[in-house]
């Protein structure tokens, strides 16, 4: 009986600090399991954009940068780069290197909505809008690091510590 209860317990904690996770430790992957967003906190060194995350393509092991930058009119704009150059760049490098562009929707009860800030409650899934299009016509494609079509909407799965 102690045991059944310690297992209501747990499952009770752990709904509910999935229930509290903040956008800034939330993990997401797509329908098939192919590829997970981890959000990470930008920090006070990243003054145009509002959100960080990482985009790991699993079956190769390929980790993506991405970034959120807000907009005007409001809006989460989304990029997702992969081995682009590190300092000042210019805009053909940074073109050359960037896999996806566009607005991330958050998505909760059939809604679409801004990205929830850092701190706040992490959206239950997000929309990329014409991600998976992107990255099968990208170099990650061409060069194999990528061989499934992701969807591009990407259910949240857990929250890291």
């Amino acid at each position: 009986m102690r045991a059944v209860l310690v297992l209501i317990g747990l499952s009770v904690a752990t709904a509910a600090s999935a229930a509290e996770c903040r956008q800034d430790r939330a993990i997401y992957a797509d329908r098939d399991q192919g590829y997970e967003l981890t959000f990470e906190p930008v920090g006070s060194n990243a003054a145009a954009t509002s959100h960080h995350f990482k985009l790991k393509v699993l079956s190769s092991g390929v980790v993506l940068d991405g970034i959120v930058m807000p907009g005007d009119p409001a809006r989460s704009n989304g990029m997702v780069m992969h081995n682009c150059p590190e300092g000042d760049a210019t805009g053909e490098e940074i073109a050359a290197c960037t896999v996806w562009e566009g607005v991330i929707y958050a998505l909760d009860g059939g809604d679409a909505a801004l990205l929830p800030d850092e701190g706040g409650k992490a959206a239950e899934n997000l929309l990329l809008a014409g991600f998976g299009a992107s990255l099968r016509y990208s170099r990650l494609w061409e060069d194999g690091k990528a061989t499934v079509v992701p969807w591009d909407v990407l259910k949240r799965k857990g929250c890291a510590a």
